[in-house]
C-alpha cells in the first residue's frame, strides 16, 4: 500500500516535458496512479507512443506529442494542444534534460548550447507558455522543475548543466514571488544519484565510478525512482499548497556529506582515531 489516498491527484491535467523514460516516466506513472490526466512530450515521437500506450493499458487518459522544448512555437502549439485535449492544464512538469561528463576545456560552444537550450531555455520557454495562459484565464496551477543538488553549488566537469540548473532554479523562486498573486505555486526537486537508462551511462560510464558515486551518499545507496515519484506527486497535490519557492533535495545526504570541510573523516579508522586523540592531547 503507497502512502497516498488513490484520489491524490484526481482528474488534475499535468504536462510533463521529458515525461515518457527515466523519471519522468516514473513520475507520469505515479501520477496517473494517483488519478491525474496525463500529457507526455519529447523529441522521439516513437518512444511517446510506446510510453503512453503502455500507460493507458491500465486504463488512465494519456496524451502525447513530440515536441522540442527548445524551439518556442512548438511548445506553443504543444501547450495549445494539450489545452484542446483536455479543457485546461493544473500542474506543469519542467523534467527535460541533457547532461553528460566532460572536462569543460573540452567543450565546444556546440556542447554548452545542447545542455542550456534543452534545460534553461526549454524550461522558460514551457514556463512562460503555460504561465502567460493560466494568468490570461485566471487560473491557478503549480510547476514543478526538476533541477539538481549541483544548481546550488555548481559542479566541475558538468558545468553547463550546472549552470543551466542554477538558472531553473533561480526562475522557481523567482516566479514564487512574482506569480503568487495569480495563485501559481513554484516548487523544485533536487534529486541525487538516481540511476536511468541513458542518462546514467553518461555520468556514470564505468563500474568503479559508479561505485564511488555510491560510496559519496551517507546512506550508502542510490536513490529508488518511485522515492522521488511520491515526492512529486505531494509537491504538486493540494496538501503542498504552502509550499511556495522551495527547492527538496533527496540525495541521501549527499551534498552535505561534499560540503562539510572535515566529512572525509569518515575514512579514518578507530585506530588512526586513537593515535590522533594522543597527538591531540599532547597539543600537536
Amino acid at each position: 500500500m503507497g502512502p497516498f489516498a488513490k484520489d491524490l491527484l484526481q482528474d488534475k491535467v499535468v504536462l510533463i516535458t521529458g515525461g515518457a523514460t527515466g523519471l519522468g516516466r516514473a513520475i507520469a506513472e505515479k501520477f496517473l496512479e494517483l488519478g491525474a490526466k496525463l500529457a507526455i512530450c519529447g523529441r522521439r515521437e516513437e518512444v511517446l507512443k510506446a510510453a503512453a500506450e503502455d500507460m493507458s493499458k491500465l486504463g488512465h487518459q494519456v496524451y502525447y506529442k513530440s515536441c522540442d522544448v527548445r524551439d518556442p512555437a512548438q511548445v506553443q502549439q504543444l501547450v495549445k494542444d494539450v489545452e484542446f485535449h483536455f479543457g485546461n492544464i493544473d500542474v506543469l512538469v519542467n523534467n527535460a534534460a541533457g547532461n553528460f561528463i566532460s572536462p569543460t576545456e573540452r567543450l565546444s560552444h556546440r556542447a554548452v548550447d545542447a545542455v542550456l537550450n534543452i534545460v534553461l531555455h526549454g524550461t522558460f520557454y514551457t514556463t512562460l507558455e503555460v504561465g502567460k495562459r493560466w494568468i490570461d484565464q485566471g487560473i491557478t496551477g503549480t510547476m514543478l522543475n526538476i533541477v539538481t543538488t549541483y544548481a546550488s553549488t555548481g559542479s566541475g566537469f558538468v558545468v553547463p548543466s550546472a549552470a543551466a540548473k542554477a538558472g531553473v532554479l533561480a526562475l522557481t523562486r523567482s516566479l514564487a514571488v512574482e506569480w503568487a498573486p495569480y495563485g501559481i505555486r513554484q516548487v523544485a526537486i533536487a534529486p541525487g544519484p538516481f540511476p536511468t537508462e541513458g542518462a546514467w551511462s553518461r555520468l556514470s560510464p564505468t563500474p568503479e565510478f559508479e561505485q564511488k558515486m555510491i560510496n559519496r551518499v551517507p546512506l550508502s545507496r542510490v536513490g529508488d525512482p518511485e522515492e522521488l515519484s511520491n515526492l512529486a506527486a505531494y509537491l504538486i497535490s493540494d496538501y503542498a499548497g504552502y509550499i511556495n519557492g522551495d527547492v527538496i533535495t533527496i540525495d541521501g545526504g549527499e551534498w552535505l556529506k561534499g560540503a562539510g570541510q572535515f566529512n572525509e573523516l569518515l575514512d579514518v579508522s578507530d585506530e588512526q582515531w586513537d593515535d590522533l586523540a594522543k597527538l591531540t592531547r599532547k597539543g600537536k
